[in-house]
């Protein structure tokens, strides 16, 4: 049974879903059940997952229709050739649009089966099982779904929101020390977007975080995904407060598709992208240098990087975020920083700012 329970709600309307979040929700078989009540389940996820926790789901489910998919892992595998895949399981199954996805795993999972439940009959329902931090924290809310191109990341997607999100922080004790450090990134974003005394908090805690201590992650999955919750409540579909949440990712997708989705964990990137978005906030005038230090402190103490060199060069990366989704009338807008806590989304920034950032961090 779960330890210390919480549920959080996203407020769209008929389209609202909750979030909980504890230890040990992958044991709660009611909570599994209330969620996958279709006639036929799809459980989609893994080869490093799936041993470890789809017993638990498929126990939940009893003996209804339950068919799993288990796909490589991987960054590299986030392809319409991998999503085809999961929609031809579903056609030879004959699922109907009254039946259910289940994305078991990290974000790569979570936004494959995601659009793939968006496509599958122009929409069918799914419930995020996110069994990463990156993707407690951060992808498996808010309805982003989608996949890589060789030209971009995740420029092939829709939005379509989850049924529901389980949050079981207990799965995070099977992450190597690399995927805890790349799902700490995206917590640090949520401090350094809109909220200063949540930055303090993680950078006395960093020790506690890395340790994996239950309070110390469990209130950083909360309240990650409560300042999620509202800003997506606010602007479910990007066209306004929500480019806030891409803090640190212009710069980190550039990264990631330089280097072909296979040598970045995407929170590596994100957090080398935090890095660079601090120093454009004050080669543009609006960030103070102490701010920028303690920032580059934190990324370090959580064992994330803080540039890309030597493997991208600056050409490569102003290539690569030429064609990001945030270019906006042929201008590429830019999440900065008025401070530790005070993020804002602009096109109208120092050309040089750029410039000095690029040559600072990339090769």
């Amino acid at each position: 049974m779960p330890i210390s329970q919480s549920t959080l709600t996203v407020t769209l309307g008929e389209r609202s879903y909750p979030i909980h979040i504890g230890a040990g929700l992958l044991g709660d078989a009611a909570l599994l059940a209330r969620v996958m009540p279709a006639r036929k389940v799809a459980l989609v996820t893994n080869a490093v997952v799936a041993p470890l926790y789809s017993a638990a789901i498929k126990a939940a489910r009893g003996e209804r229709d339950l068919i799993e998919i288990v796909l490589p892992d991987g960054e590299s595998n986030k392809t319409l050739a991998t999503v085809s895949r999961i929609l031809d399981v579903l056609v030879a199954n004959r699922f109907a649009r009254d039946d259910l996805i289940i994305a078991l795993g990290g974000g790569v999972i979570g936004d494959m089966a995601g659009f793939a439940a968006a496509c599958y009959q122009r929409g069918i329902g799914f419930v995020q099982i996110p069994t990463t931090l990156l993707a407690q924290v951060d992808s498996s809310v808010g309805g982003k779904t989608g996949v890589n191109h060789p030209g971009g990341k995740n420029l092939i997607g829709a939005f379509h929101q989850p049924q529901a999100v389980i949050a079981d922080t207990t799965t995070l004790s099977s992450l190597p020390q690399r995927e805890l450090s790349a799902g700490l990134a995206e917590v640090v974003k949520y401090g350094l977007i809109c909220d200063r005394p949540f930055f303090d908090w993680i950078d006395a805690h960093t020790t506690e975080l890395l340790a994996l201590e239950p309070d110390a992650i469990t209130r950083a999955v909360r309240r990650s995904c409560e300042i999620k919750a509202e800003i997506v409540a606010r602007d479910e579909h990007e066209r306004g407060d929500r480019a806030l949440l891409n803090l640190g990712h212009t710069f980190g997708h550039a990264i990631e598709t330089v280097t072909g989705y296979s040598r970045w964990l995407h929170g590596e990137a994100v957090g080398a992208g935090l890095m660079m978005a601090a120093t454009m906030s004050r080669h543009a005038g609006w960030m103070s240098a102490a701010d920028c230090d303690r920032i580059a402190d934190v990324l370090a103490r959580l064992h994330l990087p803080t540039h890309a060199k030597p493997e991208v060069d600056a050409e490569q990366a102003r290539a690569a975020m030429s064609i990001d989704k945030k270019v906006k009338e042929g201008r590429l807008r830019f999440v900065l920083m008025r401070g530790v806590g005070r993020a804002f989304v602009t096109h109208d920034y120092p050309p040089a700012a750029l410039s000095a950032t690029l040559e600072t961090h990339f090769a």
